[in-house]
């Protein structure tokens, strides 16, 4: 079965795949990962540096309409390929919001997300342990409200294939109430994904042309 065929029709389907050892097919998901990282440093090589430049500049209306004044905001420091979040973390601290990135105190340490005071020049951030900027660990815990979380792929019904590390899903599994929102490229989009049972559904998912969501969650 070919998984990384893209969206064509309304009404996209996320897939259970179940291997021999009745759990999901880890080695298709690991070429699923590699064919999907492949694909999404194509697309962001084609683009136009200035063209570039003005995507995610700021959240849809839909998505500002989920987030109470007050919130505390999550987002992530990204790679060169993943969408990037300077953008939003701008418009966030200019609304007056608190803006948080994930923390790990080694590579094998859970991740937590500490404060993030500086979106303008990242001079708070320094080099954690898988080579990302983060905060350092004297930067202040945060528990953020709204979560904006990368993707190596996704469905238009709101799964997530991650990085493989499992972070985010144990996070979101620990904080249940955090509306965790997806930020891709458009041909990051698939009709179906091989799910396992602890891969956390998402609330919405933001591309440079299209909103999913917000997607109706119901309490397992």
């Amino acid at each position: 079965m070919d998984f990384t065929r893209q969206t064509t029709h309304g009404g996209p389907v996320t897939l259970n795949c179940t291997g021999s050892s009745g759990g999901v097919d880890l080695d298709t998901k690991q070429a699923l990962r590699r064919q999907l990282r492949a694909k999404r440093r194509a697309h962001v090589a084609a683009l136009d540096p200035s063209t570039l430049a003005l995507l995610f500049r700021r959240p849809p209306s839909a998505i500002l309409a989920m987030i109470p004044k007050d919130a505390t905001i999550g987002l992530y420091h990204p790679v060169p390929t993943e969408a990037p979040t300077g953008g939003y973390a701008r418009f966030f601290a200019e609304a007056g919001h608190s803006i948080a990135l994930p923390h790990f105190a080694a590579a094998d340490s859970p991740m937590m997300f500490r404060d993030w005071r500086d979106p303008y020049a990242d001079s708070d951030l320094v080099v954690g342990p898988f080579g990302a900027l983060q905060p350092p660990a004297e930067a202040s815990e945060a528990k953020p409200d709204v979560v904006f979380v990368p993707l190596v792929g996704f469905t238009e019904s709101g799964a997530r294939l991650g990085q493989g590390g499992g972070h985010y899903d144990r996070w979101l599994a620990n904080h249940p109430q955090t509306a965790a929102i997806g930020m891709g490229w458009d041909v990051q989009s698939l009709d179906i994904l091989p799910l396992e049972p602890h891969d956390r559904m998402l609330t919405a998912i933001v591309t440079p042309t299209r909103l999913f969501g917000p997607f109706e969650r119901t309490s397992a």
